[in-house]
């Protein structure tokens, strides 16, 4: 296990770049398994993740070439069927959450898919229910297989349909659309999820000869196909990653810009750390971020205690709720932060109290934070990262503190965080890897 040694203090002054965004990069490399052509990716980031299911799709025969660094090209025109029933496959899959959306594709190329619970981060419920209601619709049959507990997931044809989802699941609706563009007829799917990844993923399809409208919507039409063909595609920058290092400026910046972010992409992300005070410059497709000694935190019109909410998009994404919460801590006034979509995701905040934050952990999932006023600093300490986004927040809160932090269980961070103590070095920073 390696572990994170953080100088803290440090002013961070200068330019980054963000990496391709990782939940885009699971869904298209995935959806190469749709055709016997090359398809050509760009801007994969080079994360631990995205590294693993690359090494998963070549074990079940995809040719996979790196062409660059984040350059890619997939050909999928002669894949291990018998693999693909393989105990050692549906092993690896356990151990990979984002190889849940292999299923769809494999499940509409070769009617035929296996599936155990896949694994990811500790952060409470994620269930799988809507991926098998939609398959069901398109007419999958479910059968699990004694011994090994897992699900063998059938179909000779799938047939088109109208769904009406029971969540806005991103990972859900990638994986219905590429089980979708194959089936006969006509699928409707309302409640889609419609983040930018999933619209990415759509015109990927789409480039690739798929017939889907209303792309961008909650209401996605698609009209089955019999082949696809390749393509080149280039995956937007990860706009959890823009939002990492927007607060990363705010607490221990001294004027930091964030190139490339791809603006109209981010929804309401730079908004939501305005409610907090941070002042965000726009320029061209930058983003500038200045030294604040102070900010403070916004309250409503009537004025009330701000509250910031996640919610599906065009909400606000809950991966960034604990970058939020750290960037609280040093803003003026108070601020309700409500976590709805998932039960642990608010445990890491017990760390932050350590370090010396005044935060009020009203349950699972609601917590109150009492700015500081930068009047008082975090001090350093040891902590463990429980997950990829509270691994990030307890680092930028470890760099912004007083005196040495120690964050252990850094694979977390590293699942979804390029090269990051050598990027944020580069600003600054005093991080330092240790495997001792």
């Amino acid at each position: 296990m390696s572990s994170f040694i953080i100088e803290g203090g440090h002013l961070l002054q200068g330019t980054i770049t963000p990496q391709g965004a990782k939940n885009e990069a699971l869904e298209v490399i995935c959806a190469t398994l749709l055709t016997d052509d090359e398809v050509i990716i760009r801007n994969i980031p080079d994360i631990r993740d995205v590294k693993n299911l690359i090494q998963l799709l070549q074990d079940i025969g995809v040719k996979v070439r790196k062409l660059t660094d984040n350059d890619y090209s997939f050909q999928a025109d002669s894949l291990n069927l018998s693999y693909l029933e393989s105990d050692d496959f549906v092993n690896c899959c356990a151990e990979l959450r984002g190889s849940v959306m292999m299923i769809g594709p494999l499940l509409a190329r070769m009617g035929k898919a296996v599936i155990t619970k896949p694994g990811g981060d500790k952060i409470g419920r994620r269930r799988l229910d809507t991926h098998f209601l939609g398959f069901e619709k398109l007419g999958a049959k479910f059968s699990h297989i004694e011994g090994r507990d897992v699900y063998e997931i059938t179909a000779k044809q799938l047939k088109g349909t109208f769904m009406l989802l029971d969540e806005a699941s991103v990972t859900g609706t990638a994986n219905i659309i590429m089980a979708a563009v194959f089936a006969k007829g006509t699928t409707t799917i309302y409640n889609a999820a419609c983040e930018p990844y999933i619209q990415q993923l759509c015109q990927m399809l789409n480039q690739m000869g798929a017939r889907i409208s209303g792309v961008g919507s909650n209401l996605l039409t698609i009209d089955g196909v019999k082949t696809l063909y390749g393509t080149d595609h280039k995956i937007l920058p990860d706009m959890i990653e823009v939002g990492s290092f927007i607060g990363m400026a705010a607490m221990c910046g001294d004027g930091i810009r964030i190139k490339d972010v791809a603006i109209r992409h981010l929804g309401i992300i730079p908004d939501a750390f305005r409610k907090l005070g941070v002042r965000i410059k726009t320029e061209g497709d930058d983003l500038f971020i200045p030294r604040q000694k102070h900010y403070e935190i916004q309250s409503f019109i009537d004025g009330t205690i701000m509250t910031l909410a996640d919610a599906p998009w065009p909400g606000l994404t809950p991966d960034l709720l604990s970058v939020l919460i750290v960037v609280a801590t040093q803003a003026r006034g108070s601020v309700l932060f409500h976590q709805k979509m998932f039960e642990s995701r608010l445990f890491f905040v017990d760390k932050l109290i350590d370090m010396g934050a005044q935060i009020i952990l009203c349950d699972p999932h609601r917590a109150v934070v009492v700015g500081h006023d930068r009047k008082i600093t975090l001090r350093g300490g040891r902590m463990t990262s429980p997950d990829i986004r509270a691994g990030i927040a307890l680092l930028i809160a470890a760099m912004s503190a007083k005196g040495t932090s120690r964050i252990d269980n850094i694979e977390q961070i590293d699942r979804g965080y390029e090269h990051i103590e050598a990027r944020l070095n580069a600003l600054g920073a005093k991080i330092t890897r240790s495997t001792r």
